[in-house]
């Protein structure tokens, strides 16, 4: 890498210790916003010398053998095989995601059950483009993202500055010139008859791929989708005007892709994808599921949730939280702490004692579901997915979190909507949650503004969408 690559790398990290330390320090510092803007010329200056090497490269690359190779051969390879061994082919849909967090796959594996409940002649691949097909450094999103996720002043920087369209251009250039040969391997090797992008960076280079084979084939482009899975904003890197179809679930994130040059002829407002496990009808009572789960029956249940990576600090929430019940509920309110992939904390909050209410501590849970089934209420941080879970099941949410940017809209998505509140403050989460089991009217009010603002048949909707596109 050239000394000036070099160097911009070293600065944008003195910039992000000496931020963190200001206040220390007791001296004042830049904005996130203020970051962006460092970390658009500090990128610049480190991507210049890469894009200029990564263009000579891509025009020899994309002059190969590869893209010549026929469109029409790579997708008729698999139908052909089918076809010799005497089975009839199956539809072949494409799933593109990023497993940064869990919501993406976990929405992709919701839409990829309902398609196959509803057709059954398919054939659906979920693949993480960016891990699997890519070379390095863009196959490291993943623990890029769980870096960032726990350093919010780095999550903003990255936000906010490829927020920025000539920023986020420059950035896409140099993406394609670099990952355009995977990225159509990938397509080549899965043949779709239907792409599908849950992921904000699986739209550009995928489409171009499609329209590239479509013109050496001289045949129809693959249908592409988008399927959105923010739910009270999205950052604009969701949104391409040339997909077939752009799957929504708010009306904040339709007025994001109405300004990002989707048409609304495009858009198709359902919700938020889940599984059905959420929706579908429960086949046993809250007291039978307490008693399946280890859990009391009869008190009040406040279900805590950190996040699958554990992403966001519960300790001292749990432990605010414990003693205020312990004093206004006492002996008749619990705990149900998932701490996710934390396991630290799941040790911490295990081995001490509580007085005057239960605390159960799980770690990583693939029964969600039924722990909501058993709740009164949730204390969360403002995922996408967990707040439209929690609303199909009409629990009112008490937000402590939310990264910057892309899950601000999250907020007033539940607040507004009248089913939550949010505080960062351990005390306040703590009266908060206490006032809303000590007022039980309050609560069922709460409840039915969350079943209000569920979309618990959304994910059939899109299915059922998809199946005709293809």
């Amino acid at each position: 890498m050239p000394l000036v690559a070099i160097f911009g790398v070293v600065v944008l990290l003195l910039s992000i210790t000496a931020s963190q330390l200001s206040p220390t320090l007791g001296m004042s510092w830049p904005s996130s916003k203020s970051m962006a803007v460092l970390t658009r010329l500090v990128l610049l200056l480190t991507l210049a010398p890469v894009t200029h090497a990564a263009w000579t490269h891509g025009l020899a690359s994309h002059g190969g053998a590869l893209s010549r190779r026929s469109a029409v051969h790579a997708s008729a390879a698999p139908a052909a095989l089918d076809a010799q061994r005497g089975v009839e082919a199956k539809k072949r849909v494409l799933i593109l995601i990023s497993d940064t967090g869990g919501g993406h796959r976990a929405s992709a594996q919701a839409v990829e059950a309902a398609m196959n409940e509803q057709q059954h002649d398919l054939d659906i691949s979920v693949v993480d483009l960016w891990t699997t097909h890519t070379p390095f450094p863009y196959n490291m999103f993943v623990p890029g993202y769980k870096f960032a996720a726990k350093n919010p002043l780095v999550w903003s920087a990255v936000y906010f500055s490829t927020e920025y369209k000539p920023f986020y251009s420059l950035l896409n250039c140099q993406g394609t010139l670099i990952c355009y040969n995977g990225i159509r391997k990938c397509i080549e090797q899965y043949a779709p008859d239907l792409v599908v992008s849950m992921h904000p960076l699986c739209q550009d280079i995928p489409l171009k791929v499609l329209g590239d084979l479509a013109k050496e084939s001289e045949a129809p482009r693959i249908p592409f989708a988008t399927v959105v899975t923010d739910l009270g904003s999205a950052h604009p890197t969701w949104f391409h005007p040339g997909v077939d179809a752009c799957f929504i679930p708010s009306d904040a994130v339709q007025d994001v892709a109405l300004g990002s040059g989707v048409a609304a002829g495009q858009l198709r407002q359902y919700g938020l994808p889940v599984r059905k496990d959420f929706y579908a009808e429960p086949d046993v009572t809250r007291e039978a599921l307490a008693e399946q789960l280890g859990v009391a029956n009869g008190r009040k249940t406040v279900l805590v949730v950190g996040g699958g990576d554990g992403v966001g600090s519960l300790e001292d929430i749990v432990g605010t939280l414990a003693t205020r019940l312990g004093e206004s509920c006492r002996d008749q309110a619990q705990l149900v702490v998932v701490c996710g992939k934390n396991d630290e904390l799941r040790r911490q909050l295990e081995s001490r004692s509580y007085d005057g209410v239960r605390v159960h501590v799980e770690g990583f849970v693939s029964n969600m579901p039924q722990w909501m089934a058993v709740a009164d209420c949730l204390v969360t941080k403002a995922g996408p997915g967990t707040i439209a879970e929690a609303a199909i099941q009409g629990l009112p949410c008490m937000l402590f979190f939310h990264l910057p940017g892309q899950e601000a809209g999250n907020v007033p998505f539940v607040v507004d909507g009248g089913f939550g509140e949010y505080s960062e403050e351990p005390e306040v989460i703590a009266q908060t949650v206490c006032t809303w089991l000590q007022q039980p009217s309050l609560l069922e009010q709460m409840k039915q503004r969350a079943l209000e603002a569920a979309a618990p048949q959304a994910t059939q909707q899109i299915a059922q969408d998809l199946l005709a596109m293809i």
